[in-house]
Parts: C-alpha cells; structure tokens; sequence
C-alpha cells in the first residue's frame, strides 16, 4: 500500500472516530487485531455493540466508498465479529454492522454515517 493510501486511511479512520463520538457512540478499540484481521472501530451505541468498518475514497473514479464493501468484506467482517464476540464472552449481547464512508475531497471531507449496512453472514 502507498504511503498516500495509508495517511488518507488514517485520516479517514480519524474522521470516522469524531463523527460516531459526536452520535453519541463510544468507542470501545480502534484497530482492533485478531488471528482473522482487523476490525476498524468497535462501539457501543446505547446496549448496542456496533463493528464499524471505515472506507475512505479520494475520488469517485472506483466508486463510492460504501460500495467497496462487498460480499467477501463483509464476510471477512463478519467472522470477525463472531470472534470478537466470542473472545469476550459477549453472546446476547445486540450487534451490528455499521459502514462510516469517508469521502476526502479538495473542499473538504465530507461523511456519511450507514447504520445497519448489512446482515451477519454466517
């Protein structure tokens, strides 16, 4: 991955992290790390536990960043989910899936919250 790639994921990430604070969710890991990979951010919205994945685009010209997450990330995210939950002994705990997508534009970033982007996939 580029170095402008990866500062334009931080900076997304960062973005990402403030506007779900200021939606009243908190923030439980960042960057969380496991044996199956990473999840971006884990929150709590009110009882809710909620896997947030952040996606970042400079420009439109390969999509939205919300439409990069397709069947296999989100059944990636979706395991991840299920060893996170297991791992702490979280198991009638309500989750769900969340997608911050993060559009960095020469105007200024501009954000957009996706509550309950997707179902688990087992």
């Amino acid at each position: 991955m580029t170095r402008d790639r990866i500062s334009a994921g931080r900076r997304g990430e960062e973005l990402a992290a403030d506007c779900l604070a200021r939606a009243g969710y908190t923030i439980l890991a960042r960057n969380w790390r496991c044996p199956l990979g990473e999840l971006d951010i884990v929150a709590r919205d009110g009882e809710t536990l909620v896997f947030v994945e952040v996606r970042t685009r400079r420009s439109a010209r390969f999509g939205s960043p919300e439409e990069s997450v397709g069947f296999s990330k989100r059944q990636k995210l979706s395991r991840l989910a299920a060893f996170y939950l297991h791992r702490h002994g979280l198991f009638d705990v309500p989750a769900r899936f969340d997608v911050v997508a993060v559009h960095l534009l020469p105007s200024g970033p501009e954000l957009e919250l996706i509550r309950d982007a997707f179902d688990m996939i087992s």
